[in-house]
């Protein structure tokens, strides 16, 4: 007995720590207790009456900090381009975009892909300048972090003015690390107006748009501004700048804070949840298949009754027949056969 509840103590302390309330918890970065006020957003761009034209308070900001020329001839130009991510409707998409970069994947890459009124894109961590721009990784354009995410769609976003969304493959869950941010409305990217299943937005440009067109119109070896006929924001070799348009750097540098509770304390955000949706639907499945399993293995263990031996204290109780001579005791469902004999006092 002792040695049973030894291991049902031992068992119910397993699933005690593998139980759903345990999803891991860490303590917020600094730039999620920063607050960033929208009104100090002048250069967004052209809003649509949707939920996106909305800031949310503990949205995430980043910002990208990029270089350019406006033309083969013109000085170098720098910009900062501020987005929101819309982590309540594409967490799986933004915590994938955090994650990169928090890591700096995308310090120091260029914007491979820009076609004026359509969209520009960068993304790719393959996309180096080595030596002299252009020559870079024969991967550029093609290269990620070899880790996708599921394709993701809310109701509440698509592909307004200024949108931030995912490039992917052919294949629907096929985004990686790059993204692509539209100059101008591009609805037909959104899934229910396409057969591929469509793409993924996850965030706007609230500042910096000006940046962004700028880029979009910048010079290229398959000009721009004709039509090319290409409206998949893929990777492909169309629309790569002439001149280098380098990201120095993205940086997380706060959340949305359109009411002020963040700076001012009022915000109930000390730690904030770090698996998606996603991983916490995957997680629980896998809690309760090992919480069945457990379960299991203690009911099995607990109707089984250990060895008796005569040197145990408790009294032994075994069933016994008596047989006549010339029957077969193994004939009868007993535990314990004993003959009798006359010859037995």
């Amino acid at each position: 007995m002792r040695g049973r509840f030894l291991t049902t103590v031992v068992l119910i302390f397993l699933l005690s720590t593998l139980l759903p309330s345990s999803i891991a918890q860490q303590e917020q970065p600094e730039w999620r207790s920063i607050g960033i006020d929208p009104e100090t957003w002048t250069d967004g761009p052209v809003e649509e009456d949707t939920p996106m034209k909305e800031s949310f308070e503990g949205n995430a900001i980043l910002v990208i900090d990029v270089t350019y020329h406006r033309s083969l001839t013109s000085e170098e130009y720098q910009g900062n381009i501020t987005i929101e991510l819309f982590e309540q409707w594409a967490p799986i998409t933004t915590s994938n975009i955090i994650e990169h970069i928090e890591i700096g994947l995308y310090d120091g890459i260029f914007f491979h892909r820009v076609v004026d009124d359509f969209v520009i894109q960068s993304g790719d961590p393959e996309c180096k300048t080595e030596g002299v721009y252009p020559l870079t990784s024969p991967q550029c354009s093609s290269g990620g972090t070899g880790e996708t995410i599921p394709l993701e769609h809310d109701d509440n976003l698509s592909h307004v003015d200024g949108a931030m969304g995912m490039a992917r493959g052919a294949e629907q869950d096929s985004a990686d690390s790059q993204w692509y941010i539209t100059d101008t409305e591009q609805h037909g990217l959104d899934p229910e107006n396409r057969d591929d299943g469509g793409y993924a937005v996850f965030g706007i440009v609230r500042d910096g748009m000006t940046f962004v067109r700028e880029i979009a119109s910048t010079p290229t070896a398959t000009n721009p501004g004709s039509d090319q006929g290409v409206q998949n924001p893929g990777p492909d070799l169309l629309g790569r700048p002439i001149r280098e348009v380098h990201i120095n750097s993205i940086t997380m540098i706060g959340v949305s804070d359109p009411y002020g509770n963040i700076n001012s304390g009022g915000y109930d955000s000390q730690t904030y949840n770090t698996i998606s949706d996603f991983d916490t639907k995957v997680l629980i499945s896998i809690t309760f298949i090992v919480t069945i399993l457990i379960f299991g293995a203690l009911v099995y263990i607990t109707q089984i009754d250990p060895p008796k031996t005569l040197d145990d204290e408790s009294e032994l109780v075994l069933d016994a027949v008596l047989f006549e001579e010339g029957e077969d005791p193994f004939d009868k469902q007993t535990d314990v056969v004993i003959l009798k004999d006359d010859s037995i006092d």
